[in-house]
């Protein structure tokens, strides 16, 4: 995993289950790592940024409270692209990449899901990496940390994410706080 690229991928969606609710956003940075010559871990060379608002099939099954959070209005995704538009997209992007994302399980279900309904094929490696159970591991014993939500996190290590809930702003962050981990 040392040599593959890193996609740090977030996505916004209209609910938490994979099989009844859908992407509506997706944010990824891709990043090639290469090793750093102050011995604090990997640096990372953004080559891409990605970020797609994806027109919604099936809105009356959305929790309005997830669209809430992440701001869905028609007028936004008024130019909104197919799902299948943005993982062709993405899968030419990525290929190789290991999927990061902070609490992984949850993008990656949706993820690995919209691969599977669309047909597109997963062109990432089959590694993943999370930074919440990394930031568990190395910050559980931090006292001024009590929250591991990727906006308790950005705080502590004074990343600004001023377009939270975005998924690329999220991504952008997620990238911003492993590297800040990579550190300690």
């Amino acid at each position: 995993m040392k040599k593959h690229n890193l996609a740090f991928i977030d996505v916004e969606t209209t609910g938490f289950d994979p099989e009844r609710h859908e992407i509506i956003e997706l944010g990824c940075v891709v990043a090639k790592q290469s090793e750093s010559t102050d011995n604090q871990g990997a640096k990372l060379q953004v080559l891409h940024e990605l970020e797609y608002k994806i027109q919604p099939q099936n809105l009356a099954a959305a929790d309005p409270q997830a669209l809430r959070i992440n701001g869905y209005n028609e007028a936004d995704w008024l130019f909104g692209v197919s799902l299948e538009q943005a993982l062709t997209d993405l899968s030419a992007k990525v290929e190789g990449a290991t999927f990061v994302a902070h609490n992984v399980i949850f993008d990656w279900n949706f993820v690995s899901r919209a691969f599977s309904k669309t047909g597109v094929k997963n062109t990432m490696h089959y590694g993943k990496l999370d930074t919440l159970s990394i930031a568990f591991a190395l910050l559980y014993r931090e006292d001024r940390v009590q929250s591991f939500k990727l906006e308790s996190l950005a705080e502590f290590f004074g990343v600004k994410n001023e377009k939270a809930h975005t998924a690329l702003a999220d991504a952008r962050a997620t990238m911003e706080i492993y590297k800040k981990m990579l550190s300690i």
